[in-house]
């Protein structure tokens, strides 16, 4: 790790509270087919009551609860196949305003409703199959006041907590292997989908693809360890995220994406690197910022264990020379991409994302191009491109830890 000892100190005063770590491991072929399939969905009710009924290959467990802030109604269900019709959950009807629906762990599925206002949920269970009609999942919501709703989340609060799946992460890697680590973070996954081309095209796939082609190249050499925060389609928490390559002493950190940009704010291309800071280095980068944050909330994910204000000031401390080391990296990765694949006019830039706020993991976040642009989309489809541009970024990683070993090197003599 290239940071000083005096940082490891203040990080271990912060790291106490980290929660143990578990290796996912992918689902055994064939898998799929035994999963409950969802076939349908539909609304009904108005702005005082609100049902909501998904049809369902089989009968299904299920736990519902609600979160604040905004207002949204969470169903977490065993893993099932959506085999929902195209943009279903996109509007929505009374007191529903849209839903979304996708896997949030290995074995486990969630669906998220945005609603209007404050509402308690009034029925959740699922009706068997009977008489040849399939399983039905049935959720009644009905309005309610502001501290109605709050009063019922804090009585949820405590078993919602015990049923949370267990952060992602894994061990040291066995023997001590001395090669630096190098953790890849394909951003979104399951439940969040995160951009989409006009053609249909999920940000997601385009990311995990892209991002296990960079391992490939990364590994080639021998030198390096590669761990991935996701390698199949599994939501994975922004903290998760950053705790998972603190725990596993993590060298280098990339996140990975595919940035999108509204038809009303006119068009953009190419690829940007980002490095963290408290202050966005342009209008676009706070608002890449603030939509790739809102991450967890599109899954539904309790917010109320971020940390206070003075654990803030302390990680912002720890954080001055990784956030030194990362710009290093940023401007080696976006001098290597220069020459093999399109550039967005101002490639470097920083913003608050939470994903690289780890405070002794050197960390970048990488915009491949934008899905929104025609050309940048049908870079992102070609498989000649992807393995270019990934042989172009381990490049640049190389060239990264072979500048700093240098350097410990001759500081060391």
């Amino acid at each position: 790790m290239f940071v000083r000892a005096a940082s490891w100190a203040l990080l271990g005063i912060l790291a106490v509270a980290a929660a143990s770590a578990e290796e996912r491991s992918p689902p055994a072929p064939g898998a799929a087919d035994s999963l409950p399939v969802a076939t349908a969905a539909r609304l009904g009710g108005d702005e005082s009551q609100t049902r909501f009924v998904m049809d369902v290959s089989r009968k299904i467990d299920l736990r519902a609860f609600t979160l604040a802030d905004p207002y949204r109604v969470v169903l977490d269900i065993p893993q099932v196949t959506f085999r929902l019709p195209p943009k279903t959950g996109e509007s929505g009807r009374g007191l529903i305003k849209a839903f979304r629906f996708g896997l949030v762990m290995l074995g486990g599925s969630r669906m998220v409703f945005d609603v209007a206002k404050p509402v308690r949920i009034d029925k959740a269970f699922v009706i068997d199959a009977a008489d040849g009609a399939p399983a039905r999942l049935v959720l009644d919501l009905v309005a309610t006041d502001r501290e109605s709703f709050l009063r019922r989340i804090a009585l949820e609060e405590k078993l919602s907590r015990s049923n949370l799946p267990p952060p992602a992460g894994a061990p040291p890697a066995a023997g001590g292997d001395p090669r630096p680590l190098v953790v890849l973070d394909p951003g979104h996954g399951g439940i969040d989908t995160g951009t989409r081309a006009p053609s249909g095209e999920v940000e997601k796939d385009i990311v995990l693809d892209f991002a296990k082609r960079l391992r490939d190249c990364i590994e080639k050499s021998g030198k390096y360890r590669v761990l991935m925060t996701r390698t199949d389609d599994t939501f994975v928490t922004l903290a998760d995220r950053v705790r998972m390559a603190r725990d596993a002493g993590a060298a280098l950190f990339v996140s990975i994406h595919a940035d999108s940009l509204p038809r009303r704010e006119g068009d953009a291309q190419g690829a940007s690197v980002y490095t963290l800071s408290e202050k966005a280095s342009d209008s676009e980068a706070a608002r890449l910022a603030e939509q790739e944050n809102r991450a967890d909330v599109i899954a539904g994910v309790d917010l109320k264990t971020e940390p206070d204000d003075v654990a803030g000031i302390l990680l912002d401390l720890a954080q001055r020379e990784t956030k030194s080391f990362s710009s290093q990296f940023a401007h080696t990765l976006v001098s290597d991409m220069k020459g093999a694949i399109r550039l967005h006019k101002t490639p470097l830039k920083s913003a608050g994302f939470r994903v690289l706020r780890a405070p002794d993991v050197p960390s970048v976040l990488v915009e491949l191009g934008y899905v929104s642009n025609r050309e940048d989309l049908r870079s992102l489809l070609s498989e000649s491109w992807r393995d270019r541009a990934a042989e172009t970024v381990a490049r640049a990683i190389a060239s990264y830890f072979a500048a700093h070993m240098v350097g410990a090197r001759a500081g060391a003599n």
